[in-house]
């Protein structure tokens, strides 16, 4: 496909806002490269978890998933509205994983899909041309497949070992990065084991930015932790 021969192209763009061309053949800009992914239980509530993320977004994150699985889907698109609002507010995109109903109701900018949620081709049925897909890999040909059914951009790992991704087995390591950004279309993210000394490494290997939770939402500065990672990110 035109998308695979893009993602093949002896001078690959690098580094800088990527147009990925959706499956109805328009292209939409992939202006983020440092993606926050939350976990309210990091946190004593819900409350502490919205300034968290606030104090992320004012140190320039522009893309949140608000990632809690283990919510009900009325607690859930309750806090959806909540981060929606805040996102808004800090010109912020936000996803909502795995479930597009929420995403869609609660008028976020995208959905992110992991192996066990609806599948990106069915996603991209309901939601057409109006929403970004995130998707969630563990292999490149996970990633090149959810590509292919319309993702937007892909979170590849765990990379490196960390306690929110041994349910997926062992370290892949930064050499499948530089296998993805030959075969694999869409935006690459790294994922699992995102720390600050890890950026460079992870993008010469060819990630084209990078997903995180812990890294700066258990910061004692998050503000800060947020504006260096953008600073290493741009």
């Amino acid at each position: 496909t035109c998308l695979r021969q893009a993602g093949r192209q002896k001078k690959p763009l690098k580094y800088h806002v990527l147009p990925v061309r959706t499956s109805f053949g328009k292209w939409r800009v992939i202006d983020f490269k440092l993606y926050l992914i939350t976990d309210r239980k990091l946190f004593k509530d819900k409350l502490s978890l919205y300034t968290a993320v606030e104090e992320a977004m004012k140190g320039g994150v522009k893309a949140v998933q608000l990632r809690e699985k283990d919510l009900g889907v009325r607690a859930l698109l309750a806090m959806a509205h909540e981060m929606r609002g805040l996102t808004k507010r800090h010109g912020a995109g936000l996803f909502i994983n795995d479930r597009v109903d929420v995403a869609m109701a609660a008028g976020a900018d995208g959905v992110h899909l992991g192996g066990e949620s609806i599948p990106v081709r069915a996603a991209r049925k309901i939601v057409g041309g109006t929403m970004m897909i995130g998707a969630s890999a563990h292999s490149t040909a996970e990633a090149a497949i959810a590509a292919d059914e319309g993702a937007d951009f892909i979170t590849l790992g765990p990379i490196y070992e960390t306690p929110s991704k041994v349910r997926y087995g062992a370290p892949l390591g930064k050499g499948i990065l530089a296998e993805a950004k030959k075969e694999v279309a869409a935006p690459v993210f790294a994922i699992g084991g995102m720390k600050a000394e890890r950026v460079d490494e992870v993008r010469e290997a060819g990630a084209y930015g990078i997903a995180l939770i812990s890294a700066i939402l258990t910061s004692r500065n998050i503000q800060s932790s947020a504006e260096e990672f953008v600073r290493l990110l741009t």
